[in-house]
């Protein structure tokens, strides 16, 4: 531990009351700020307000080169978000010059606040750490399951096994898709360039793992075989903290509504995942469920004075944001 790291430590050790994980949390946190490295976003929970953060502007820089999943890992967020927040963004390269919003405001899903909780609609996963006061949520952005190769949407489960250098072990019909295509799988893949798992993973059961990844692809696709893929040094750091037999939810919420400490009412809408089936319909049908759905919820937890405009207005643009909707 180098002498800033100790300084670190001697200072929350004294002036705050937090138990010693989350003095674990705060010193990894430190470390990997001060070497540069990619770590969660931490929100601290306070009580009765599920409505955490405070969104970022920023402007692309002259002379830009990079693609969005640049901009998307230097602020800790996933591609899916960054691209609803900012419908007209090139993927590819966005215009130098040009403002855009980073989504780092958030409504905390309606769970437990325990374990890992997953919303597939959202693509983050939500790490509540057994701290102290338990008063930490890390929010992480990930890749989940294509449209023939689903993550599960409500599923609770628990780390079965931990391994760092994990062995990848094709299934037998993961074989006969690369046969499909004149590609012949080992029966299995050691650690290093080759493991599409990456470095860590945390099993589930059932085939099921969340795990790093072997390629630059971003994160907040869907492009896993139905697994929950991090970013390598996000991975790295839930693998470092999360014990086994954590507690994990999946959960497939594109809506979520919250009210602040200051009676304020805000909704947060995501765009629903399509399927295999219904190839995300229409957007007439999609907003027209999506509608049934918001009234029937602001309805059931009494929200009044809404202004009904804003609603429409976040059903029709789904940025993923909270939007503040009382009149």
């Amino acid at each position: 531990m180098n002498i800033i790291a100790i300084k670190c430590f001697n200072f929350f050790n004294k002036r705050l009351s937090i138990g010693i994980k989350t003095l674990k949390i705060l010193m990894y946190i430190i470390l990997n700020i001060h070497f540069h490295y990619v770590v969660a976003e931490i929100y601290l929970l306070s009580n009765n307000n599920n409505i955490l953060g405070e969104n970022l502007r920023y402007t692309i820089p002259n002379n830009n080169s990079h693609s969005l999943e640049y901009f998307a890992k230097k602020f800790k967020v996933g591609l899916r978000n960054l691209l609803a927040a900012n419908p007209d963004i090139d993927l590819y390269l966005p215009d130098s010059g040009k403002p855009i919003l980073i989504p780092k405001k958030l409504i905390l899903p309606n769970t437990p606040h325990k374990g890992i909780i997953i919303n597939i609609a959202e693509m983050r996963l939500y790490y509540y750490p057994n701290t102290k006061n338990n008063n930490i949520v890390m929010v992480f952005p990930i890749s989940i399951g294509t449209p023939t190769h689903e993550t599960p949407s409500q599923w609770i489960t628990s780390i079965k096994d931990k391994k760092k250098d994990p062995i990848w072990i094709p299934t037998q019909n993961i074989r006969n898709e690369y046969i499909k295509r004149a590609e012949i799988l080992p029966l299995m893949i050691l650690s290093g360039p080759n493991n599409p798992l990456g470095s860590y993973a945390l099993y589930l059961g059932n085939s099921y793992a969340i795990h790093g990844s072997n390629t630059n692809l971003g994160i907040g696709l869907r492009v896993t075989r139905g697994c929950i893929r991090l970013r390598t040094e996000d991975i790295k750091l839930l693998y470092t903290l999360v014990p086994l037999n954590t507690r994990v939810q999946f959960i497939n919420e594109p809506i979520k509504i919250a009210i602040d400490s200051n009676g304020m009412q805000y909704l947060e809408i995501h765009t629903p995942l399509s399927t295999i089936n219904n190839k995300q319909d229409n957007k007439t049908a999609t907003i027209h469920n999506l509608k049934i759905r918001t009234y029937t919820m602001l309805q059931k937890n009494n929200f009044k004075n809404i202004n009904f405009l804003k609603v429409n207005q976040a059903l029709e643009e789904c940025l993923g944001i909270p939007i503040e909707i009382t009149t």
